[in-house]
């Protein structure tokens, strides 16, 4: 299992992931980049839109969700999202493709399973998820403002993760914000702080997890070096092995 970010931060979030063998399934979690710019990235990427087993939507925010009606319905791709974002964004079901997923669930796709679970963020009825292919499994934890025990138990035995790395605490503090969005960000219902996101990897960490990407960076309230530091910190490393997903190029693809 392979798998990639198309592009990651404020400005709109999707990633790839790829089964292994001869029957490849290829899911994209997040389409938050109009259409035109999504279809350059995949393009780029090497996967065309017609080769899309599924779209898999985390929460109703529009720099996740951007054109997935438009690429569904163009396409003709199943679109797994939560009752409660379906609802958020007003999804109207006329091409019959979405489908709901609740934490718990597992979805079975052509070489791939999705295991979505519930985050505290500050929309209808988020979820994240890890993927598997029976052989090894990738975390995606993004949009959250604070790891909670079920969080941390769906992360365990992680051989991949993308995880925010949203903005540096004295960052947000000095920044420019008004104060009620620095209360949004930095509360438990926003996203994660640098130090937040390197506990969560401490907390998961094991011998065989082997990709740690550092996500949605803040443009205004982070720097990557300030990520990457943190991160490696916990998992006792070196500060170049962190990736760093940026908004523009996303990331290398990786296998997990």
């Amino acid at each position: 299992m392979r798998f990639k970010s198309l592009g990651s931060g404020s400005s709109g979030n999707a990633t790839l992931v790829q089964s292994s063998g001869s029957d490849i399934c290829n899911v994209l979690i997040d389409c938050g980049f109009g259409l035109r710019q999504l279809l350059q990235r995949l393009e780029k990427s090497g996967v065309l839109p017609d080769q899309l087993d599924a779209i898999f939507i985390t929460h109703e925010h529009g720099d996740h969700t951007g054109c997935v009606l438009a690429l569904s319905n163009q396409y003709n791709i199943p679109v797994w999202m939560s009752a409660g974002t379906a609802a958020a964004i007003g999804y109207v079901n006329a091409s019959g493709l979405l489908r709901t997923a609740s934490d718990g669930d597992v979805i079975a796709l052509n070489g791939l399973q999705l295991c979505p679970f519930t985050v505290p963020h500050d929309a209808r009825e988020p979820l994240q998820l890890t993927c598997t292919d029976g052989a090894a499994k990738l975390g995606v934890l993004t949009d959250l403002g604070h790891a909670t025990a079920h969080v941390l138990e769906k992360l365990q035995g992680c051989h991949a993760l993308i995880l925010e790395c949203n903005h540096d605490t004295d960052l947000l503090a000095a920044s420019v914000y008004p104060p009620f969005l620095k209360r949004r960000v930095g509360g438990h219902y926003g996203h994660l702080a640098n130090s937040q996101a390197a506990d969560i990897a401490g907390a998961v960490l094991h011998s065989r997890l082997k990709h740690v990407v550092a996500a949605h960076l803040s443009q205004q309230n982070n720097l990557p070096e300030l990520a990457q530091n943190s991160l490696s910190q916990a998992l006792s490393c070196s500060a170049n092995d962190i990736i760093i997903a940026s908004q523009n190029d996303g990331s290398p693809w990786l296998s997990a």
